[in-house]
């Protein structure tokens, strides 16, 4: 645990580091683009891209059915090693959060279902604020809501996009294992 040693506050990405959500990425990808096309656009080619144009254009639909699958996919999740150092961090006083691409619900979801939610102080999903990762605005929110200074802060995360939020936030950042992830899905 020596390399959460000097930081004030520790954030965790949840998709990829603390668990992996078992989410059907391929259904999700054909069924926004579908959404996207009943709204008269050229269909997406990913349900981050969908989103993006919901986002932009003001229609309904994508985000529901992300939170719906994420949601599911959350329930199922699979524990990986980083969840053991977020709880070893809780448990000897340290203050942690979560910071996630997912919806709020799945991310807090995932938690309870590995019995990790009363070691987490805060948890910022993509809904949780305005903004979403890479943006640095969720990292900050979770920092804000643990009472720490990005400063003294480390993000741990699986992702290139994880590393973007974390230097845009003027946050240290250490990836979970070897390096980024190779199918980079959701954070």
């Amino acid at each position: 645990m020596e390399e959460y040693e000097g930081y004030d506050a520790v954030v965790f990405d949840l998709d990829g580091t603390v668990a992996h959500l078992d989410v059907d990425w391929v259904s999700v990808d054909q069924q926004t683009a579908a959404i996207v096309e009943d709204h008269g656009f050229e269909p997406t080619e990913s349900a981050w891209s969908a989103l993006d144009l919901a986002d932009e254009q003001g229609f309904d639909g994508v985000h529901d059915l992300l939170c719906e699958h994420e949601r599911q996919g959350a329930e199922r999740s699979k524990r990986l090693a980083a969840a053991d150092d977020l709880s070893a961090l809780a448990d000897a006083g340290r203050t942690t959060a979560v910071c996630s691409l997912n919806c709020e619900a799945a991310v807090r979801i995932a938690l309870d279902a590995h019995n990790l939610a009363d070691a987490v102080g805060a948890t910022v999903g993509r809904d949780s604020v305005t903004t979403r990762k890479p943006d640095p605005e969720p990292l900050l929110a979770a920092i804000r809501r643990v009472n720490a200074d990005p400063g003294r802060s480390l993000f741990v995360g699986d992702s290139e996009r994880d590393e973007l939020t974390a230097e845009r936030a003027g946050v240290d950042y250490q990836y979970v294992g070897d390096g980024p992830t190779e199918f980079e899905r959701s954070d």
